[in-house]
């Protein structure tokens, strides 16, 4: 088992404990979700990023408004800690009306462009090209943005990573890419799907790669303040590999007889919340101001999950809206 984070300097607490609130929203959130999809309350299959809280956390702090932002499957985390708010979020989880996306995406699907949110993908890598559109636009506009895409070790096998690497070198594009590691390609150790590493194919394209305990939140996110600085110096990419430990199954339900006992440990490389408590409270922080944070971030989750409830579902009528854009022609105009 991983040790605690090192001791903080007083002067880092407060950044670690808006770190560590931000871990809290996107665990009960999760933690929720688990108990709402065991009741059916869930429609679909979700994907949970437990233990993987602080990859999320410490990537987001160091977005600014211009940045946009593609994730995964397993992406609750990254648009939680990015700003989407929490009753839309769980309107859209649960199906309803009210769901930042009608209610039509569902936990796989899930964006906001008011937040550079450009949405999840059920396809593995596929949100790596979507960013480096989002990067060439950026570049395009001449803005000072970034565009950061996370995804699963599973994906450093799929030729598009390898494309996306390429293209991103040749244009120096403004991408961030974050590796999530934690060891498994949904049901098959990472090792036996692809042969390489990821800073070997980072070097390749001649991009700066950095890896970092990814159940670190201060050591990611101040990789994350690294690299975006870099990034936003030179408008080259930057590749942050972060190592963490999947707790859950692929999927929720997924029965996992495909790992091994010490694999399902919820600490088997240190809780990143237990890890972070661990280190404020080593810097003074008083522990009723951690009781009070985790009840305050429960209290408005069941307030989100009460509103989604209490919302409509989609109407059939409109279920074609937004699949279709209009097409102008010429004897039109």
């Amino acid at each position: 088992m991983s040790a605690p984070i090192a001791p903080i300097a007083p002067a880092e607490r407060d950044r670690l404990l808006a770190l560590y609130r931000t871990m809290l929203l996107v665990r009960h959130a999760e933690t929720a979700l688990a108990r709402l999809f065991a009741d059916g309350e869930v429609p679909g299959f979700i994907h949970l990023s437990i233990g993987q809280e602080a990859i999320a956390a410490g990537v987001a702090s160091a977005l600014g408004p211009a940045d946009t932002l593609a994730t995964t499957h397993r992406g609750h985390g990254h648009v939680l800690a990015r700003g989407l708010a929490l009753a839309p979020f769980f309107k859209e989880v649960m199906g309803r009306a009210g769901g930042i996306c009608g209610g039509r995406g569902g936990s796989m699907h899930v964006a906001d462009t008011s937040l550079g949110i450009l949405g999840a993908n059920g396809i593995v890598g596929a949100g790596i090209p979507i960013a480096l559109g989002s990067a060439m636009a950026q570049s395009v506009l001449g803005t000072d943005g970034l565009a950061v895409v996370f995804f699963g070790d599973g994906a450093m096998a799929e030729g598009v990573l390898h494309e996306t690497l390429n293209m991103a070198a040749l244009w120096k594009s403004p991408l961030l890419l974050v590796c999530e590691n934690n060891g498994w390609s949904e049901f098959s150790p990472t090792a036996r799907q692809f042969a390489a590493r990821l800073e070997g194919l980072a070097a390749a394209f001649g991009i700066a790669h950095e890896r970092v305990d990814g159940n670190d939140a201060l050591e990611v996110a101040d990789a994350a303040a690294r690299a975006v600085a870099a990034i936003r110096g030179d408008g080259g990419p930057r590749v942050l590999e972060c190592m963490t430990h999947r707790v859950r199954g692929h999927f929720e339900g997924d029965p996992q007889k495909y790992r091994s006992a010490d694999e399902l440990d919820p600490g088997a490389k240190g809780d990143p919340l237990d890890r972070a408590r661990a280190a404020l409270a080593a810097a003074g922080m008083p522990p009723t101001t951690l009781d009070a944070a985790a009840q305050a971030v429960a209290a408005q989750i069941e307030a989100a999950i009460a509103a989604a409830r209490a919302d409509a579902a989609p109407a059939w009528e409109p279920a074609l809206a937004d699949v279709y854009a209009a097409v102008h022609t010429a004897e039109a105009r």
